[in-house]
């Protein structure tokens, strides 16, 4: 007999892990997709968040939303960083090949790695979960975490904003025009520039805020940043690079296939991520929703 509960509950795992994964891969997929840019950073930036997160619940602990204070300004914090980085360093790029974008966002991976420890040590760090969400939920014989369902309704919430946005409004006309022809778009008096910085900034923040959200139920460590970008990466390389919702479903497919493989074959789940991800590179090079380049 199938036991419909051990199911479900590998399925809600699944997605919450997916859910988690789209707030960070979808500002990779989204700088990758408008401005071209390989962000390796982007898991820096994500560690930053968690540190900061921290930091700040440190210094607001007295009062009664401390976490969410902090999880704001953890995001604001590393959208900050963002913009600077993207004005001082990555400006400096656009256009050539990718191994320069790599070059620099990798050397910029071992200095905030370096900054992370000066400043925090090394030392195992974390934050409680805000009492409002402390609890949890039963659903067909499983145990929900109520934080667990927050992450999923916020990773839901990002993607219909997010596509809202970009189909929308004006400004999502300007990024889906500067992700057609830069050039184009600069000679009708745009002002790209400021588009790269702004797409540049929002990226950040969502992998700020995905820092901060995640250290109620993750250690925050030296390394946390390179563990994660692998895994945006093939978040990313599945769904699409730069399709958005290519990359909302990706994030969905890893975490399921993760998931049911710890269920399965549990020596093996990581490898049957992988084995995914080298199939659909041989099959579809440009990922399942994205469009050849």
């Amino acid at each position: 007999m199938v036991d419909v509960s051990l199911l479900f509950g590998q399925f809600l795992g699944g997605l919450t892990t997916a859910m988690f994964l789209f707030l960070i891969a979808s500002g990779l997929s989204l700088v990758f997709g408008v401005m071209r840019v390989l962000n390796f950073a982007h898991g820096s930036f994500y560690m930053i968040g968690a540190y900061l997160a921290w930091q700040a619940v440190q210094w607001f602990a007295p009062l009664l939303h401390s976490f969410w204070l902090a999880a704001l300004v953890a995001a604001l914090g590393v959208a900050l960083l963002g913009g600077l980085v993207e004005r001082l360093l990555l400006r400096r790029i656009y256009g050539r090949e990718e191994l320069y974008q790599l070059l620099l966002t990798y050397a910029l991976v071992l200095i905030l790695g370096d900054v992370a420890k000066a400043v925090w040590g090394t030392q195992q760090l974390s934050v409680s979960r805000p009492p409002i969400l402390s609890g949890g939920f039963e659903m067909l014989g499983v145990t929900l975490p109520a934080y667990n369902l927050f992450i999923m309704v916020v990773g839901v919430a990002i993607a219909v904003t997010g596509w809202l946005v970009l189909t929308r409004s004006p400004a999502g006309r300007m990024v889906r025009a500067a992700a057609l022809d830069r050039e184009m778009l600069g000679a009708l008096g745009a002002n790209v520039g400021a588009l790269y910085t702004g797409m540049f900034v929002v990226s950040s923040f969502l992998a700020g805020l995905s820092g901060a959200l995640v250290t109620p139920i993750q250690s925050i460590v030296p390394g946390m940043d390179v563990e994660i970008i692998v895994e945006a990466f093939i978040v990313v390389v599945i769904g699409g690079l730069g399709s958005f919702w290519g990359t909302f479903w990706g994030s969905v497919i890893y975490g399921q296939v993760l998931s049911f493989g710890i269920l399965i074959l549990p020596s093996f789940s990581l490898f049957s991520v992988f084995a995914l991800m080298a199939v659909i590179l041989i099959v579809r090079p440009w990922g399942l929703f994205g469009r050849p380049l």
